[in-house]
Order: structure tokens, then sequence, then C-alpha cells
């Protein structure tokens, strides 16, 4: 039985939905920046489908929605990443 007041995030778009959201749960900083690449690889993909397309538009403010995520995501790791260095460098 499920866990009452928890759902999962519904996936309205599936070609590069599961790999953002991998992302997004990834706690393995190690991991995560593979998980990032893999998710901008399939937005990109599905990105070169539907831009031939009027009908997306929904799908388009998604996309640009989660590469923001991303990229902020990104940022977040490094300078985690780089602090973390930082601080070992000083403390040795």
């Amino acid at each position: 039985m499920a866990e009452q007041g928890y759902s999962s995030p519904k996936i309205l778009y599936p070609d590069w939905q599961q790999e953002y959201q991998a992302a997004l749960l990834e706690l393995d900083p190690q991991k995560l920046l593979g998980r990032i690449a893999d998710a901008e690889a399939a937005i990109f993909k599905r990105f070169q489908i539907i831009s031939r397309s009027p009908n997306h538009e929904a799908e388009r403010h998604a996309i640009e929605d989660a590469l923001a995520s991303l990229r902020t995501l990104k940022t977040e790791i490094l300078a985690f990443l780089i602090g973390k260095r930082s601080s070992h460098a000083a403390a040795g």
C-alpha cells in the first residue's frame, strides 16, 4: 500500500523526464554530474524532435524549466565540490 501524503511526480514527458528526475534525486555527488549529463542529452534529443512542430509549446516550456534547474544544480554541486577541495587543502 502506498504511504499516505506521498505521491511520485507525474511524468508527462517520458522521453526525458525520467532522466531529469533521476538527476534531481541523485544524492551521490560522484554520480550526479553523470545523471545531469544524461538528462541534458535526453532533453536535447527530444527538443530536436519537437522543435520542428508548433504543437509542443507546453513541453518546450517544461524543457526550459528543466534546463534552468539542471544549470542551477550543476552550479551548486560544482561550488560544493570546489569548496570541499578548498577546505581539504586548507586543513592539510
